[in-house]
């Protein structure tokens, strides 16, 4: 059965309508019963509205609606529709923190009790396991990592001390009237097999899709994963390193210390980013740059 993750009558928004919404839900993995928002830029990929049903979309104002998808969703037209989709959430007082759950400890673990534990895998103490995660086999969990909501990790994952995977990101939108409005993060984050995590990083839960990174990926310590962020396979990411929500790397990648991506740029396959860099722009596959901004 799908999970609920709230519940709201579409009839709030438009009285002709009747059916529930249950989750948040994106253009790149649309969802039945769910609310999204398009803005001009990614109007394109509205076509992949087509394929669920039931759906609250927040929509720009002064764009054409297709008429296909005005029978099978309800749009509303506002000037802003990522803010809008924000207030839909303070509107609705909901908000998707991790709540307390049942434990056990074993060997000084707090090890929920619906937690997947898969053979073989070895966790501190110290060490904090939430009820919706699951780990593959011969995982290494050292003392006083947190791994919070959904997380899922493949085979021979190592994720050293005090690193907290599954935390919230930050949410930078406001209201009208200025004040911070936030958006509930509903995404999990997945780490593949034989990825390996340093000590001190924190890597930030989806917004809405998962954040992940990919097969046999390196992070180092002290680093900063934000929500939506895909590490390509086989990339390594070296300390006290910033990649903000929903940037990325191709296969191979590498990322030297103290560089910083920018939000939803991409760093191509087997391509460098020297010491300190701020990459503002995407990175072309086999490229090398550096810099501030990076050249």
């Amino acid at each position: 059965m799908e999970k609920r993750f709230f519940s709201v009558n579409i009839n709030k928004y438009d009285s002709d309508r009747d059916y529930v919404l249950t989750r948040a839900a994106s253009l790149n993995k649309p969802a039945n019963n769910s609310v999204m928002f398009c803005t001009k830029e990614h109007l394109s990929e509205a076509v992949s509205l087509n394929n669920v049903n039931n759906c609250l979309v927040f929509w720009p104002e002064g764009e054409e609606i297709p008429a296909e998808l005005a029978k099978k969703h309800v749009f509303v037209f506002v000037e802003n529709p990522r803010q809008a989709y924000a207030m839909f959430f303070v509107d609705n007082d909901i908000t998707y923190l991790p709540k307390p759950c049942e434990y056990e400890v074993i060997n000084g673990a707090y090890i929920a009790k619906d937690a997947q534990i898969g053979e073989g895998t070895v966790i501190f103490p110290g060490a904090y396991i939430g009820d919706e995660v699951v780990t593959g086999k011969n995982c290494y969990i050292d003392t006083g990592v947190k791994l919070l909501g959904r997380v899922i990790l493949g085979d021979n994952v190592v994720i050293r001390a005090n690193t907290v995977v599954g935390a919230d990101g930050l949410t930078t939108m406001r209201k009208a009237d200025g004040s911070s409005a936030t958006i509930p993060q509903f995404g999990g984050v997945i780490l593949e097999d034989k990825v390996q995590i340093g000590a001190n990083t924190v890597i930030a839960r989806g917004a809405i899709d998962d954040t992940v990174v990919h097969t046999d990926s390196k992070v180092d310590s002290s680093c900063f994963i934000s929500h939506n962020v895909q590490i390509g396979a086989h990339s390594f990411i070296v300390g006290e390193t910033i990649m903000f929500g929903s940037s990325s790397t191709g296969e191979r990648a590498y990322i030297s210390g103290n560089s910083t991506i920018r939000e939803g740029h991409h760093v191509g396959n087997k391509s460098l980013v020297g010491m300190g860099s701020v990459v503002v722009k995407n990175v072309p596959d086999g490229a090398i740059v550096k810099g501030n901004p990076a050249k």
